[in-house]
């Protein structure tokens, strides 16, 4: 038996910056991390763009427009700081056709709102931030989206962590609850208050506790197809106007750390957790789960998933991504576009009470835990200030428990 004051399951961006807030908070608590892949940044924080988001998609009432803003700006500083990687390429959002127009004064008025920095510009200032741009009549530029390298800055992190004497566990599966104490293959530990940042897993574990029982992650498959044109080819991010009643910001162009170009991403419903490639992390039971979600939603066509489905699953054909991707710049080759990136799994929370996708970060807790749900999208972007907002509600609950024990 193992004993400590928080654990947190899972080391990911979510995982480690709750863990340094915690610690940040309350020096001589005992923190432990379990991770259970053998290296960390195996899944979605190593997986991800790299995109520091500025914070304009989002509507003003929400949790993520809340924390990206200031997210964008801590990372920034935490790179710089720390001497890491980062690309200031900015972000231009195009728009196809002049019905699109008007999806570009909308990301305009959500970021006003959000007090995110952007501007509504013409085609030909939009030509001159990037040559190669297409677009009709206007485009949104955010100066302040960035990319960096998630393994570079997950690094870095997990040595933050270190140093404050925050442990952790790798190899080190979540396996079951009992009673308060978390069952893993090689320890059980008793926690005096558990943090569930699962990723993909998250949902599992937050119904072990109870909690989160209207919920299941629904997988998304991300692939990224990456250019072989010389670094700077492309000078910015370049993006379509999506659709805002869906989370998925469409194919665009992302200018990676070192100036290369890919583009993407795809958002294949998965048929397991781990769907990454071929049979790997196959779990049947899991499969079949999942299988009958995405065939309810397919038959009764809820939130356009039908849709949404055969359109992603088109972007299989290397051909078709770089069609999608050609009515954003000039000049885009099949040719120069061959080979694929490491996929990624987006862990997306899906409401089956009311067959929904759910838009926003969710959390669920009580006296013995919190259970972050939904960690998508901008989710990396916003890990720092997310992170304090989550150990806000983790002293509230404390508070809480305290006084129903008084």
């Amino acid at each position: 038996m193992k004993t400590c004051d928080y654990l947190v399951i899972g080391a990911g961006i979510v995982g480690l910056t709750i863990a340094l807030e915690l610690a940040r908070r309350n020096p001589s608590a005992k923190i432990v991390v379990l991770e259970k892949e053998k290296e960390l940044a195996q899944h979605g924080s190593g997986r991800n763009s790299g995109v520091l988001h500025a914070g304009f998609y989002y509507t003003a009432d929400s949790l993520k427009a809340r924390f990206t803003r200031e997210g964008n700006a801590r990372w920034k500083r935490f790179v710089e700081e720390r001497g890491l990687r980062i690309n200031r390429c900015g972000k231009l959002v195009v728009a196809k056709n002049e019905q699109e127009v008007e999806g570009l004064r909308e990301l305009k008025r959500r970021g006003d709102l959000n007090g995110v920095e952007t501007y509504l510009i013409s085609a030909k200032e939009a030509k001159g931030i990037e040559p190669r741009v297409k677009t009709t009549e206007l485009a949104l530029w955010s100066p302040n989206t960035a990319t960096v390298d998630p393994q570079e800055c997950m690094a870095a992190v997990a040595r933050e962590c270190r140093e404050r004497g925050i442990e952790i566990h790798l190899n080190t599966p979540y396996q079951a609850r009992r009673g308060t104490d978390i069952i893993t293959p090689q320890q059980v530990y008793s926690a005096g208050f558990v943090v569930n940042a699962a990723g993909l897993h998250a949902d599992r574990v937050a119904h072990d506790f109870g909690l989160g029982l209207r919920y299941r992650i629904l997988p998304f498959k991300g692939l990224y197809l990456y250019g072989s044109e010389p670094p700077g080819s492309l000078r910015t991010n370049i993006y379509p106007v999506p659709d805002l009643r869906n989370t998925f910001l469409g194919v665009h162009f992302t200018v990676t750390v070192d100036g290369k170009v890919k583009v993407g991403p795809t958002a294949i419903p998965a048929f397991w957790r781990e769907n990454y490639q071929g049979l790997s992390g196959f779990d049947a039971r899991e499969a079949l789960s999942i299988l009958r979600d995405e065939a309810i939603l397919f038959l009764r066509n809820d939130f356009n998933f039908r849709g949404i489905a055969l359109e992603e699953i088109r972007k299989y054909s290397q051909a078709y991504l770089v069609a999608q991707a050609s009515a954003l710049a000039e000049g885009v080759r099949r040719e120069n576009f061959r080979t694929w990136g490491r996929p990624g799994i987006r862990a997306q929370l899906f409401d089956h009470q009311e067959k929904k996708l759910v838009m926003d970060f969710t959390l669920e807790g009580n006296a013995e835990g919190l259970h972050v749900l939904n960690a998508i999208s901008p989710a990396w972007t916003a890990a720092m200030p997310f992170a304090e907002y989550v150990v806000d509600r983790i002293e509230a609950l404390h508070k809480g428990r305290e006084l129903s024990q008084a």
